[in-house]
């Protein structure tokens, strides 16, 4: 499975589950640009991975991305993959349905949705410009498939992008571009710690709480592993699918 020598960009990719995706990448010898709002915390943790570099970009500003995509290609002078990754999750994504402000909503929908398609339209189009093959993995969830109490909106963010991987991957394959999409189940990060006693504060009877049959959180590296997979050549024949790793969450 070697990818050795190949870049990516890597959206959120210094924080939580981007984090674990990231070393996993560095793992294989992938140069992996890591993508944050703010260029000091890119650049922090790319300097605890070797082959990573730090970029700024708010992925909500089309032209932002843009410009990230063309100092990414400019400073590797290649780029073979990019993660979605960056996402509002955790707390910041729950609210009450009947009481989701329009802010709330708006910030969901600009990041999850439209920054995932802002991305993928700027490497695709380098890609299609290049005349050169390339592979698209969007971080979505189990929240894709089923129903989360205080997260009506998170949930169908997530289902839109399972349904762009399938979309995009139809419309991108005569170019040679893959894509699919990663739905994490419970994952232990700072961000998620304390989940439970999160959605239970805001409201939650707790009625609906699975539990992971493999009787562990999943960890970031988990996520990573199976990104690795999907960007790899041994996936070469997968494209437009949703990849549950979610340690049997999903399977009652």
């Amino acid at each position: 499975m070697s990818l050795q020598g190949k870049v990516a960009i890597v959206t959120g990719g210094a924080t939580g589950i981007g984090a674990g995706i990231t070393r996993a990448l560095a793992a294989q010898q992938v140069q992996v640009a890591v993508v944050q709002p703010e260029l000091v915390q890119a650049e922090s943790f790319a300097k605890t991975v070797q082959g990573a570099a730090g970029f700024a970009a708010d992925i909500r500003d089309f032209d932002a991305v843009q410009q990230m995509t063309q100092d990414v290609v400019a400073r590797f002078g290649r780029l073979d993959f990019l993660v979605n990754n960056a996402a509002i999750t955790g707390p910041a994504a729950l609210a009450q349905f009947v009481s989701a402000s329009q802010e709330h909503v708006q910030e969901i929908l600009d990041v999850n949705v439209k920054g995932t398609i802002w991305c993928s339209q700027c490497a695709a189009r380098h890609w299609i410009a290049e005349k050169k093959p390339g592979v698209i993995v969007h971080i979505a969830s189990v929240g894709s498939f089923a129903a989360q109490e205080l997260a009506s909106v998170y949930c169908a963010s997530k289902a839109a992008q399972s349904s762009l991987a399938q979309s995009m991957a139809l419309e991108l394959a005569p170019h040679g571009i893959r894509v699919n999409a990663v739905a994490p189940g419970d994952i232990l990060t700072e961000r998620s710690a304390d989940v439970v006693s999160d959605i239970k504060s805001m409201g939650s009877g707790g009625r609906y709480l699975r539990q992971t049959p493999l009787g562990r959180r999943g960890s970031p590296e988990d996520i990573g592993n199976a990104v690795v997979f999907l960007l790899s050549d041994q996936a070469a024949f997968i494209t437009g699918e949703t990849l549950r790793v979610d340690g049997g969450f999903l399977s009652y």
